[in-house]
């Protein structure tokens, strides 16, 4: 029980004690369950310490009195949010309908938490919005906006009025609803929508529009193929597409080289359904790109093309570690032309084809082989050019050196590898200078093949 000479020693510490003081006589009455302590609470309340007013709104939800429900009504109007949400929870858990008209008023507060935590105190006191105001106010506490879209105009025009003036997410929340609407007040703030702060909502906004492909709007969304968001550049490059066709082929090129390998492969992509003869030449050069859903992506975007000068990088691109990388270039070949193997382009490729036999991946050399002997090339006799011969045996450079010797300056940083390898094998001392040359390669794999050659060839 809440003795007198307890209760007297705690209203001296609510009245006189220092906020540390107050604060912990509070918690103390909170811990009681004796109605006695329901006055000193509601004398809490009017503490000039949020913390101690909130723990006393909190506490008072024990005592099912009407005597502490005005009291509390009046916290609801309180500095502290924390404070009025105490306020909020108690008063729906009293049960007292008083409650209800400040409750419904804060509904409108500028906290998230206390509008929601009042929301579910009027659900507890039993109240349904009786107009479409009251329906707006309870849908915007709650934060599931999209419900807004079935109360028609007016709840778009909500809507709209959150997507420019919200916190940051509810404009997010408010975008996304706003995605799925046919209102013509919707595309001019999506528009505006492109300019804003979160890279989430400008992809909402991009997905709006390219859903749209209205042509006008193509100005507006070229800026954002640069935007420092990758998920933003990569919705841009989907709605440029759309919304501006052949005219986005230039930017989309130049993202063929983006940062983000998402972006590259969206890019890729979006050439391959425009199919502009003028994005042939990246496509090709994308084919060798660092990762291979991006070579993948460009492999398909050529097969849309079927254009005859990609042959040439799609045989290479038989020679890649990946499987689904071969065998994606082998059906472009196939579409392209049944007898791609025939081609003078074909050919062009043989010298990397034959440096690819000796590559330290077995996947690669065997694909290698399987090229060569498609090709109709003496394969068998390769290998004998590639294998260990004793200098004194030799009265020059071989073929197969000046072959090696090309390629070790190659782009392909595999090739000049490979050819480091090979040279070393060979044996010629007459390779020493280039492999000293090859030595300081800017890719440390080759300078450390060029290294371990040297250093066979003393």
């Amino acid at each position: 029980m809440f003795s007198l000479i307890t209760s007297l020693w705690t209203d001296q510490k609510l009245r006189f004690g220092s906020a540390k003081a107050r604060l912990a006589a509070v918690e103390e009455l909170a811990q009681q369950y004796d109605p006695a302590t329901v006055e000193p609470l509601i004398f809490a309340l009017k503490d000039k310490s949020p913390e101690v007013r909130t723990v006393a709104a909190r506490a008072l939800v024990r005592y099912s009195t009407t005597q502490s429900v005005e009291p509390l009504m009046a916290i609801l109007r309180d500095t502290s949010p924390l404070a009025r949400a105490a306020a909020a929870e108690t008063l729906g858990r009293l049960g007292d309908l008083r409650a209800i008209p400040p409750l419904v008023d804060l509904l409108r507060d500028a906290d998230l938490v206390v509008r929601g935590i009042a929301v579910r105190s009027l659900i507890r006191l039993g109240w349904k919005p009786e107009n479409a105001s009251d329906r707006v106010l309870q849908i915007l506490a709650t934060g599931q906006l999209h419900q807004l879209v079935a109360m028609g105009p007016e709840g778009v025009g909500h809507l709209l009025d959150t997507l420019r003036n919200g916190t940051l997410n509810k404009q997010l929340t408010a975008g996304r609803a706003l995605a799925r609407v046919n209102d013509h007040r919707v595309k001019p703030a999506m528009l505006s929508a492109l300019n804003k702060s979160i890279p989430a909502l400008r992809v909402v906004a991009l997905g709006f529009l390219e859903d749209k492909a209205d042509p006008e709007t193509f100005d507006q969304i070229k800026p954002l193929m640069q935007d420092k968001d990758a998920s933003v550049r990569g919705a841009a490059v989907e709605a440029a597409t759309k919304c501006g066709g052949r005219r986005a082929v230039p930017m989309l090129l130049k993202r063929l080289k983006d940062s983000s390998w998402d972006v590259r492969r969206a890019a890729a992509k979006s050439l391959g359904v425009l199919r502009d003869a003028s994005a042939v030449d990246g496509l090709c050069q994308t084919v060798q790109d660092p990762d291979r859903d991006v070579r993948e992506a460009a492999i398909a975007a050529l097969r849309e093309m079927a254009d005859a000068r990609a042959i040439q990088y799609l045989v290479l691109a038989l020679l890649d570690q990946e499987s689904t990388v071969r065998s994606a270039a082998l059906a472009t070949l196939y579409r392209i032309n049944r007898n791609w193997m025939e081609t003078g382009s074909a050919h062009e490729a043989l010298p990397k084809i034959k440096a690819a036999l000796y590559h330290d991946d077995y996947w690669v050399s065997n694909a290698a082989t399987k090229l060569l002997q498609q090709m109709n090339v003496d394969v068998a006799g390769l290998q004998n050019q590639g294998a260990d011969v004793k200098p004194a045996m030799k009265s020059g450079p071989s073929p197969t050196y000046a072959l090696f010797a090309e390629l070790l300056f190659d782009r392909d940083r595999d090739l000049r590898m490979a050819a480091a390898i090979l040279l070393g094998r060979l044996g010629e001392k007459s390779a020493a200078p280039i492999l000293t040359t090859a030595s300081r390669d800017a890719d440390f794999t080759v300078r450390q093949a060029a290294s371990s050659a040297l250093a066979l060839l003393k």
